[in-house]
């Protein structure tokens, strides 16, 4: 037994390592599948603990994978290629209004689709963009930071934009719908504050004066856009876009609605995936089966694997320990609840990345004598520390990680410590505040 314990948390410490470090650029589900492995053959986890995992993370990866399946089509039309020359169009000239478009387009990315799939989108995008624009270095790393910050943060005001919340949600057995209803107004001004504190930050560096007439935007000549919609015209392709958005706006709307009407939220998704797919199909000639390569499907063996590795945790007692650690925390009242568990998962996840620590937060919580409101009030609190607090550090996310891969390889350099001198300043006053307001919110709310 002993033996086991002690396997089992240097497996976790390990994949951890090798996820961050990610040696040769291996990807990170490698490292989470073999540490699962080892997991199971500890005996920490047992056969029917995986079928307790597998039925808690399924609607979760389906929702996500089919998401991703619809940004993927949206790229094959050309879409964010004309978010790009719009969000150019729109700046008008100015450094500081084409920062606030930024930022915009990062939230939106963030809320319709999801934050890895809208870092992976946007910050190439945005890079093309800043680099046809004939901008220096320092002047772009406003831009690029500031994006990727409230790409990655935005996952916290609506359930579904991160795998990870989806997953903790069928743990604590909270609707989507509740989740939004509680966590939509405090994460959304929270952000409100970031890009403000974002802006004070950066004011000084943003260029007053940007190029208007950007060039290099539109498709290439062997896009299947340009092959098979040449006869548009702008005002035409325009209209074809926003049909599009129109429509993704729909399939995110009509996911809370199949929450609140207790209907897997992984059939709305994938209707709409289907839908988005047979449209291209019909006006690009590509057939869907393009999608099996180009979906990432280790998406969800990462997810399942940490969650098998959270699990042999949980069987070796580690929330035994934390129910100790945590109870002072979540008794009382509920604003300590809220500032307390925020806090505690921020420092969490900024050591261990924000996956694990909200998967550890949640699974103890859960199995603490708590009434109804205060388990909402620690999950949403373990959401808001995981989602923002956690970019404090670029480790504590692998979204960040991800970022900071794109823009080296987009020749635009920051360091860790350039990325440490902006959070460090932004980050702790925004968790705060968006702690404090949950509090006042779900108050009123109840």
């Amino acid at each position: 037994m002993h033996s086991m314990v002690l396997i089992t948390i240097a497996t976790f410490l390990l994949t951890l390592l090798f996820i961050l470090w990610r040696p040769r650029g291996i990807n990170e589900a490698i490292p989470a599948t073999i540490g699962a492995v080892i997991v199971v053959l500890t005996g920490s986890v047992s056969l029917s603990d995986l079928v307790i995992i597998t039925d808690t993370i399924t609607d979760a990866a389906i929702t996500i994978m089919a998401t991703i399946v619809m940004a993927i089509v949206l790229e094959s039309f050309g879409f964010f290629s004309w978010v790009a020359e719009k969000l150019a169009e729109k700046a008008k000239g100015s450094g500081i209004r084409l920062f606030w478009y930024v930022n915009l387009l990062s939230f939106l990315m963030t809320l319709f689709f999801n934050n890895d799939g809208s870092i992976l989108i946007t910050t190439p995008i945005l890079i093309m963009l800043l680099n046809n624009m004939g901008l220096k270095n320092h002047q772009k790393i406003p831009y690029l930071l500031s994006g990727g910050l409230i790409a990655t943060a935005s996952s916290a005001p609506i359930g579904v934009s991160n795998i990870v919340n989806l997953i903790a949600l069928k743990i604590v057995d909270m609707s989507l719908y509740a989740h939004t209803a509680m966590m939509f107004v405090p994460a959304t001004l929270g952000l409100l504050l970031l890009v403000f504190l974002l802006f004070l930050r950066f004011k000084k560096v943003l260029p007053n004066t940007i190029p208007t007439n950007v060039k290099g935007l539109s498709l290439p000549s062997y896009h299947p856009l340009k092959q098979n919609l040449s006869q548009f015209t702008e005002k035409n392709r325009s209209k074809f876009m926003r049909n599009i958005l129109i429509f993704v706006l729909i399939v995110r709307l009509s996911l809370f609605l199949a929450s609140y009407l207790d209907i897997p939220i992984s059939t709305m998704a994938v209707l709409g995936s289907l839908v988005l797919l047979s449209w291209r199909w019909i006006y690009l000639k590509i057939s869907p089966i393009d999608m099996l390569k180009k979906t990432p499907w280790y998406i969800i063996v990462f997810a399942f694997s940490m969650y098998v590795i959270i699990y042999g945790l949980n069987n070796i007692g580690l929330t035994e320990w934390l129910i100790g650690f945590m109870s002072p925390m979540v008794t009382g009242n509920l604003l300590n609840t809220s500032v307390l568990m925020g806090l505690l998962l921020t420092v969490l996840s900024n050591i261990f990345n924000n996956h694990p620590a909200l998967m550890v937060g949640t699974m103890t919580l859960t199995n603490m004598p708590l009434d109804a409101l205060s388990l909402k009030v620690a999950y949403l609190a373990n959401v808001i520390g995981s989602d923002i607090g956690s970019l404090i550090l670029p480790i504590g996310t692998l979204a960040t990680l991800l970022w900071m891969h794109i823009i080296r390889d987009g020749k635009v350099r920051i360091t860790w410590w350039e990325y440490i001198k902006v959070t460090i300043v932004v980050i702790p006053p925004t968790l705060i505040f968006t702690l404090v307001v949950l509090y006042f919110w779900v108050t009123w709310l109840f």
